[in-house]
């Protein structure tokens, strides 16, 4: 590497290993600039989303405490005999429910929706409707 690349490395903390991975580099800068604005409390919780390539994970946090309330994903042993030939967005609907479901009975009826840095479509839209469907208010 020469002089020049090591301090543009340097200044930018943009290394070859996030050059190759630019995909997430950009949703990890998008989901820093979203979690700037969107802050969850006692009252109005968090629900965080993360999608994998196979599986998606979601879980209602409350950051004035650092504390994760409920969660909820595909790898869930209750989930897991449910969703046998299921596609993913349709499993991601399964998943919403279920936290909704898992929130209302620990008195969360309203929450704030962090995508993650993900696109509002797919299997992160299908979430965010199956959580409505269960009775979560965003």
């Amino acid at each position: 590497m020469s002089t020049f690349e090591e301090r543009l490395v340097r200044q930018e903390g943009y290394s070859n290993m996030v050059k190759n991975n630019d995909r997430n580099y950009k949703r990890t800068r998008r989901h820093v600039r979203v979690r700037s604005k969107i802050i969850g409390n006692s009252e109005k919780p968090r629900l965080n989303v993360y999608r994998s390539l196979s599986e998606i994970y979601s879980q209602v946090v409350d950051d004035s405490t650092g504390k994760t309330i409920v969660s909820a994903s595909t790898i869930d042993r209750e989930l897991r005999l449910k969703m046998k030939g299921l596609n993913k967005t349709d499993q991601a609907n399964l998943v919403g429910k279920q936290i909704a479901k898992r929130a209302k009975d620990k008195g969360i009826k309203e929450v704030v929706f962090d995508r993650g840095g993900y696109q509002y479509i797919g299997r992160v839209k299908a979430l965010a409707d199956g959580a409505r469907e269960g009775g979560l208010k965003f």
